[in-house]
């Protein structure tokens, strides 16, 4: 019978802690949020449509939030109503509805990213300078999107 591997035993209190951690700053994130009436969901939407070069459609949205179109509509009819968020006919196919940053919007999401700053800075500090450093270093190599010194 093949023995377990230790390394994976050793891993769980790792796994809680990660876990224990992300839902203490998405909760820190929460409470920043709130008062800007924004859900974690639109702020991430938000974040989406600002990385796009252009206007995205309401699928492409769906694709990268990673949720059903329905969805994407109705946190888009939030946004728009707070006029952060605009629907645009696509120029060449007017059958499809692209989605647009206002510049209350962009505002908006200025104001979504400090808080998001915010709240992980309540979170670490705790740590000293040193710590974060080793910290980020850490997280970096742990992220596949993330640019590293070396890599081709």
């Amino acid at each position: 019978m093949a023995r377990p591997d230790s390394s994976a035993s050793a891993d769980s209190p790792l796994a809680d802690q990660l876990i224990r951690f992300t839902r203490r700053l998405h909760r820190a994130q929460r409470r920043r949020l709130d008062p800007l009436g924004v859900t974690p969901a639109q702020a991430r939407l938000l974040g989406v449509v600002a990385h796009c070069p252009a206007p995205p459609r309401m699928a492409d949205l769906a694709q990268r939030l990673d949720v059903v179109p329905r969805a994407v509509t109705t946190l888009v009819d939030g946004l728009e109503r707070q006029q952060a968020v605009r629907r645009v006919a696509d120029p060449a196919n007017r059958r499809v509805t692209r989605i647009e940053l206002t510049a209350p919007g962009r505002a908006l999401l200025d104001t979504l990213r400090q808080a998001r700053r915010e709240a992980a800075e309540e979170l670490l500090a705790p740590l000293g300078s040193k710590q974060r450093e080793q910290l980020s270093a850490l997280l970096g190599a742990l992220d596949p999107d993330a640019e590293h010194p070396g890599r081709t």
